[in-house]
């Protein structure tokens, strides 16, 4: 499938969940949102920390537990740091949805290839971490059925989303991030004013 249509499923059905992306997810949302990049209420794009990501929606996570928490990875970024699978299943956050979006690249720094792509499984280790219920899709229309129902599980919850590489420098889309004013921003919206 390709990205812009996981990405559209996932907004589809976001509703007031808190959502981070990372990478070759974050001009794909921002294309898909009517608010300019760093204006996307309850949402952080994660840059220059690659596999930091799902840790920092863990944190979100834990914050705030009657709040959904959506995390668009890569597989690249999550090979960065894959110790955050077992963190995050041994938090066990019931509100958290690891989405990965799996295309066997480094698409941000030119499409190389990942290291043992096509040996390694990243649904099995999430489930061998233990991640309360993981899935793969390949289609997007059976992804885009699943979505709700997946979005009603007991997480942590981790969805490999098998999407088609894209060439990496026309999809550089974290320029103009400004992370700071995201958080600030979101901070605002959680704990007010003064938090």
């Amino acid at each position: 499938m390709r990205r812009v249509e996981a990405i559209a499923a996932l907004i589809a059905e976001r509703g007031d969940a808190l959502t981070v992306t990372t990478e070759q997810a974050i001009g794909a949302w921002r294309a898909a949102v009517t608010e300019p990049a760093n204006d996307i209420p309850d949402h952080l794009d994660i840059v220059g920390c690659m596999g930091s990501a799902s840790t920092i929606a863990l944190g979100l996570a834990l914050a705030r537990p009657e709040r959904r928490v959506i995390i668009v990875d890569g597989d690249g970024s999550l090979l960065m740091q894959l110790g955050s699978l077992v963190t995050i299943a041994g938090a066990a956050p019931p509100n958290l949805f690891h989405f990965v979006l799996e295309n066997g690249v480094y698409e941000t720094s030119g499409s190389q290839p990942l290291p043992a792509e096509g040996r390694f499984d990243l649904t099995g280790m999430a489930r061998a971490a233990g991640y309360a219920h993981t899935a793969e899709f390949d289609d997007a229309r059976r992804f885009a059925s699943a979505l709700p129902e997946l979005l009603q599980r007991h997480g942590p919850v981790f969805v490999s989303v098998r999407t088609e590489p894209e060439d990496g420098y026309l999809v550089r889309s974290s320029a103009g991030t400004k992370l700071d004013q995201q958080m600030h921003a979101l901070r605002k919206r959680l704990v007010g004013e003064g938090g």
